[in-house]
C-alpha cells in the first residue's frame, strides 16, 4: 500500500492579472452566474481582475432588472459587492489588489444605455482600447 505524499502549494504572493469578460445576457444561461462567482472568487485570494461588459453583458448590470416574471433571482446587485471590493482595495495600502470595471463603449450605445442606466459605477472604454487592456492581460475568461 502506497502511502500519498502530502502535496503543498506555496501561493502566497503569486497574483495574476485576470480578465473576466462578460458577453452574455444576464438571464437564460448560467453564463453570466458563472463569471459572477469567478470574480467573487479571484477577490477573495486577492487577484488583480479586469471585469469587462461586452455586447448583451451589459445587461447584467443594468438597474431595474425584474427577474422574477422569469422565475429567477436577480444578482445584478452583488455586483455592488465587487464594487466594494474594487474601492476597499484602492483605499487599503495593505490589500494588493487592482480592479477595473468596464463597459465597452459601442456595446452600450447599441443598447441605448447610459453609465446611469448601471448598478455600480464603470470605465467606459472604446473596443480597441479595451482590446488593447484585456491583451495586457495574463489569463482571460470569458462566457
Amino acid at each position: 500500500m502506497n502511502d500519498a505524499a502530502e502535496i503543498e502549494f506555496d501561493t502566497e504572493g503569486v497574483k495574476k492579472r485576470f480578465a473576466f469578460i462578460n458577453r452574455k445576457a444576464p438571464y437564460g444561461s448560467i453564463y453570466a452566474l458563472e463569471i459572477l462567482e469567478m470574480v467573487l472568487i479571484s477577490a477573495a485570494f486577492e487577484q488583480h481582475a479586469i471585469i469587462a461588459f461586452i455586447d448583451d453583458g451589459v445587461y447584467q448590470i443594468k438597474k431595474d432588472q425584474n427577474a422574477k416574471v422569469l422565475g429567477m433571482k436577480n444578482f445584478s446587485p452583488t455586483y455592488r459587492i465587487i464594487e466594494d471590493e474594487k474601492e476597499d482595495a484602492d483605499e487599503d495600502d495593505d490589500i494588493d489588489m487592482e480592479w477595473r470595471i468596464v463597459v465597452e463603449e459601442e456595446s452600450m450605445t447599441a443598447r441605448g444605455l447610459t453609465p446611469e442606466d448601471l448598478v455600480i459605477g464603470v470605465e467606459v472604454l472604446p473596443s480597441a482600447e479595451l482590446a488593447d487592456l484585456l491583451d495586457a492581460q495574463e489569463v482571460v475568461l470569458s462566457a
